[in-house]
């Protein structure tokens, strides 16, 4: 039987789960040859080391509708990644902080493939939170076929979940249609989740009524997740303080402190300078109360965070890909130069971290007098208020 032609495109957007189902029943004959199948999509980055001994992690994937109305929840998600990961800066599990490693899907998009049921993975699992702001930038709304199972589905079987069924993995899928949507049954897919002690939560972009009926509501009870509804057109308004300007000239002193280093590492560290200015108003400073805490890492191009990392070998560092005034150092020289940087970051957030505790003692103390009852959530909302109680039942606690 002569195989029949498909992309290269569709290939990459179906799991490889998929792609050999389809073939045995026979119904897209396609010929498996060592390597013609791509095991993963050579857009992907891989994931960088991972640090400290014992130390635990949080892992999120956040499954967003793209359709043509969702242009309000990518704003929302793009200034308010930051507040999400905040969300365990002052968490503690066995004596350590726990790091956070954020996944992001799209669905809903016309403009994707029809046979991959319209799903696209923007990030694996990673610590590169400056990757996966990019790649919310990155995104634009259009047409719309919401699949909920369908994603869910594939961001259970493709993604690096931890073994360890104490780690608090979630999913998070927002979007406004019916979530019964699609060739793959939702229900099933979030059984299929809780199986490997994933939860998934709902959030309904629209009213609860709606939400409910529409299948939202019994996709998060079949997980054992939250259901939550929020206002993605919702703006939420930056409340100023007198530390906000202490806090974004700290932040600029701290970015002295990288030294890029590897194939793309001069690329990374331009991103982050682009991504501090993807961050304006409120999302600016929660971005630099991220990058004052253990959850922002860059051991893939920052020498300063790889020479921490367990294993790390300075004999096999390229120099020629460092800034020029490193080049010439001799090993000895770079490690005296990095130490260095290092000791002024660590000073550097400890004076980040006091400024946003102060702010944030202000910014409680203006919204107290303003006494607003608002009950319209916002994306951050829904999730932190999920996060914070799902992680506690798996031995999590919040100071």
């Amino acid at each position: 039987m002569n195989a029949l032609p498909i992309s290269n495109k569709a290939i990459r957007s179906l799991s490889r789960a998929t792609i050999i189902s389809t073939c045995l029943l026979g119904l897209t004959p396609i010929l498996i040859a060592k390597g013609t199948i791509p095991q993963q999509d050579p857009n992907v980055k891989p994931m960088q080391p991972q640090v400290v001994d014992g130390q635990t992690k949080v892992q999120i994937a956040i499954l967003l509708d793209t359709s043509s109305s969702m242009d309000g929840l990518i704003d929302q998600a793009r200034t308010q990644l930051w507040k999400v990961v905040n969300s365990f800066n002052d968490a503690e599990k066995n004596g350590k902080v726990p790091f956070v490693e954020v996944a992001l899907y799209e669905y809903g998009n016309n403009g994707l493939d029809m046979q991959g049921n319209y799903i696209r993975q923007l990030e694996p699992l990673t610590r590169d939170l400056d990757e996966v702001s990019k790649e919310l930038f990155a995104l634009k709304t259009n047409g719309g076929e919401e699949y909920c199972g369908a994603v869910i589905s594939r961001a259970v079987a493709d993604l690096k979940w931890d073994d360890n069924p104490k780690t608090y993995k979630a999913i998070f899928i927002a979007g406004n249609e019916a979530f019964t949507q699609g060739p793959i049954n939702a229900v099933t897919s979030c059984q299929a989740a809780v199986k490997q002690n994933i939860v998934v939560n709902t959030i309904h972009c629209g009213g609860e009524s709606a939400g409910i009926n529409g299948g939202w509501k019994n996709g998060a009870l079949a997980a054992g997740g939250s259901f939550a509804v929020i206002n993605q057109d919702k703006v939420i308004a930056h409340i100023e303080s007198p530390q906000d300007k202490i806090i974004l000239k700290l932040n600029l002193e701290l970015n002295k402190t990288y030294i890029y280093y590897g194939a793309g590492g001069k690329i990374n560290w331009g991103n982050q300078t682009k991504q501090d200015g993807n961050a304006t108003g409120g999302a600016a400073v929660d971005r630099s109360a991220t990058k004052s805490s253990g959850n922002y890492w860059n051991a893939n191009w920052d020498l300063c965070d790889a020479a921490k990392t367990k294993g790390f070998d300075w004999g096999k560092l390229d120099k020629k890909t460092l800034p020029k005034d490193l080049q010439t150092k001799t090993t000895k020289e770079l490690q005296a130069h990095v130490a260095e940087n290092q000791k002024k970051r660590n000073e550097i957030k400890e004076k980040m971290k006091q400024a946003n505790k102060e702010r944030a003692a202000y910014v409680a103390k203006v919204r107290a007098e303003k006494k607003a009852d608002d009950k319209d959530q916002t994306l951050d909302q829904a999730i932190q208020n999920a996060v914070k109680k799902q992680a506690k039942e798996r031995g999590y606690k919040f100071k």
